[in-house]
């Protein structure tokens, strides 16, 4: 019975040289007051995209202002494309009540 190794040799290549190349995306939807979901784990490299769904306007402000939007209104979105590994809290400057989470693993 022969084996066939080409397939699992360009899965192993891929993986070891960083994953595939196309870039990856994530979507935070702002809605009820709320960003949903409220904790999103991405890879390295996501782009993650914030749309206000609430008919009020929004803006998202990372902690140590790593990355702000301006005020969202209705449909609007903003878009962030995380580089590093770690833990970014965000929160609504207009409704600082309203807090998420983005955890970008390596």
């Amino acid at each position: 019975m022969k084996k066939r190794v080409l397939p699992a040799l360009a899965v192993a290549l891929t993986l070891a040289a960083g994953g595939p190349s196309w870039a990856a995306e994530a979507a935070i939807t702002i809605k009820e007051y709320g960003f949903k979901p409220n904790v999103l784990v991405v890879a390295k490299g996501t782009k993650v995209t914030w749309t206000n769904e609430d008919d009020i306007p929004h803006n998202i402000v990372g902690a140590g202002s790593l990355f702000r939007s301006a005020a969202l209104d209705t449909k609007d979105s903003f878009s962030f494309t995380f580089e590093n590994a770690g833990s970014y809290t965000y929160f609504c400057q207009l409704h600082p009540f309203m807090t998420g989470k983005v955890v970008v693993n390596p």
